[in-house]
């Protein structure tokens, strides 16, 4: 998987709800009203990352789920991570 060139990543920021470019990945704070809402996306989330094979970096405070998508072994953002962060958004 090659890594999207900065033209790429500008044009699929404009498809991503809420999505901004933060230390050379994708980022984005998902706030629920409640833990069990978090706690049930990242439920739904987890899911649907097993089936991708691609794993988030998050982070879970009470309603607040901060993720960060890369791949690792392309150096940067793919177009793995948009498909996982466009997933991400129709789940919430």
């Amino acid at each position: 998987m090659m890594r999207l060139s900065k033209d790429d990543m500008d044009k699929e920021l404009k498809n991503l709800s809420g999505w901004s470019v933060v230390n050379e990945k994708l980022h984005k704070e998902f706030q629920f009203e409640s833990f069990n809402q978090a706690f049930g996306f990242m439920t739904r989330a987890a899911m649907e990352i097993e089936k991708m094979n691609h794993h988030p970096e998050w982070f879970n405070v009470y309603n607040r789920i901060t993720i960060d998508l890369t791949t690792h072994d392309a150096g940067g953002i793919t177009k793995n991570d948009v498909n996982l962060a466009k997933i991400l958004n129709s789940l919430a």
